[in-house]
């Protein structure tokens, strides 16, 4: 019994070495180049799927012109209050995807049916689905209206 005391502890002693080690810094800046990783690829466009459901946004919803300042600033308050945990302004991965350049890969309607019905989006799109694979996270529906949701919109249009 004894030995099997020791040994625990002589491979929990080992175990902490090894975690603070690769945690933690030598003090010494290194030279080592790295590699980055190019991001996975996002697909252009939505995969083709059954029409959404009635109540859904569709293209003919959606009248894009110039840039509404005002919708912006309603849709960064929105950002700032529910979003921001979970997204960035950029274009990196914070736990879901940055935002820079998703209307230039995403459709309008695509957009705001995500952010509107975001279970249904993610239980029959393929393309929401691929989200969630490539982040390990699932979006969590914020509950907001088709005002909010074209506000959000406006948003991402100047990222």
């Amino acid at each position: 019994m004894k030995k099997s005391t020791s040994l625990q502890s002589g491979t929990m002693a080992v175990a902490i070495a090894l975690l603070l080690a690769s945690c933690g810094s030598s003090g010494t800046p290194t030279t080592e180049v790295t590699t980055p990783k190019a991001p996975a690829p996002i697909a252009e466009v939505a995969p083709a799927q059954a029409p959404y459901p009635a109540g859904f946004i569709t293209a003919a919803d959606i009248t894009l012109g110039p840039i509404d300042q005002g919708k912006v600033d309603a849709g960064k308050k929105i950002f700032d209050e529910k979003c921001h945990v979970c997204h960035g302004l950029g274009a990196d991965k914070v736990v879901g995807p940055g935002w820079k350049g998703v209307t230039e890969h995403r459709k309008p309607e695509w957009i705001m049916n995500m952010i509107l019905h975001t279970d249904w989006m993610l239980e029959n799109d393929t393309a929401a689905q691929n989200l969630v694979e490539l982040t390990k996270a699932r979006m969590v529906d914020q509950q907001l209206t088709k005002d909010q949701a074209r506000d959000m919109l406006e948003l991402m249009r100047t990222l």
